[in-house]
């Protein structure tokens, strides 16, 4: 008789009533009696290679959590861009080696909330937690850049007026994600120490797409460095102004309270905060 299926038939029959029915219901015999014990036709290997998974998910449940010998995912979440650029290539060393891993992405707010109802393990977040947060550290900090296409950087320094950059950026359509231009308004008020009053050419839903659309010629807009910057080191975006100090966005990761435990979250927790050094 089949271990596997024996384990799992017996789990169905003893443990969930409904599936004592199992068989009737399917309309097929699934069991041939023996002098001792029985034995699983066909039908019911079929059967086990499909119930078997789930009622192995049950029993991990029912008995407080993986069975031995499995490791749980570990859940984590953050901003699309920073998970796809920098989160997911440094965690794919501990991925090889075994670790399981379920990625969510969201911004800060809804995330954080999502923790705390026991969803994610790991947040990364683009400011602190406000009042009685889970854990939470520094890991690094993103730098903005304002970036345009080559086209438009040689018009920008060929410009008249090349030495008022605000002025002669007036003339360069702006892209951003949102309507209110949050990162490029920060730039303006911490780089230039100017109020901005353009209005955004192009509005997109993410910063992938304010990407794009730069890259395609549309505009210029400010983007974190990490995500831009293989563009820069092609060529394919030129920097427009050279900041000495260009608005910073402290990233953190917070980690669920409860799940000190699991030794996976302590593995990639360890791993981003290495990697963030080089961020």
């Amino acid at each position: 008789m089949s271990i596997g299926f024996g384990r799992s038939y017996a789990r169905a029959a003893a443990g969930r009533p409904a599936l004592r029915l199992l068989g009737q219901q399917s309309g097929r015999e699934l069991c041939t009696r023996l002098p001792r014990g029985v034995e699983p036709t066909p039908p019911a290997h079929e059967l086990a290679e499909q119930v078997a998974a789930p009622l192995d998910t049950l029993a991990a449940l029912e008995g407080g959590g993986p069975r031995s010998g499995q490791t749980a995912p570990v859940h984590l979440a953050g901003p699309s861009e920073l998970l796809c650029v920098r989160v997911l290539p440094a965690l794919a060393p501990l991925v090889a080696d075994g670790l399981q891993l379920r990625v969510a992405q969201g911004l800060t707010e809804p995330l954080l909330e999502e923790m705390r109802a026991g969803r994610h393990d790991l947040v990364i977040t683009t400011r602190r937690p406000r009042g009685r947060a889970p854990d939470s550290v520094p890991p690094a900090d993103e730098e903005y850049v304002l970036v345009a296409s080559p086209s438009w950087a040689r018009q920008v320094e060929e410009h008249p007026e090349a030495g008022d950059l605000c002025a002669v950026l007036r003339g360069v359509p702006l892209v951003t994600y949102a309507e209110d231009l949050p990162i490029v308004r920060r730039y303006w008020r911490n780089v230039f120490c100017k109020q901005l009053t353009a209005r955004a050419a192009v509005t997109v839903p993410n910063l992938y797409a304010v990407l794009s659309a730069v890259n395609a010629g549309a505009g210029c807009s400010v983007l974190p460095h990490s995500l831009c910057q293989e563009y820069l080191d092609s060529g394919r975006l030129v920097l427009l102004h050279a900041s000495e100090e260009p608005p910073l966005n402290t990233l953190f990761l917070v980690q669920r309270p409860g799940s000190d435990a699991d030794p996976d979250v302590h593995r990639v927790r360890d791993r981003l905060r290495t990697a963030a050094r080089g961020w």
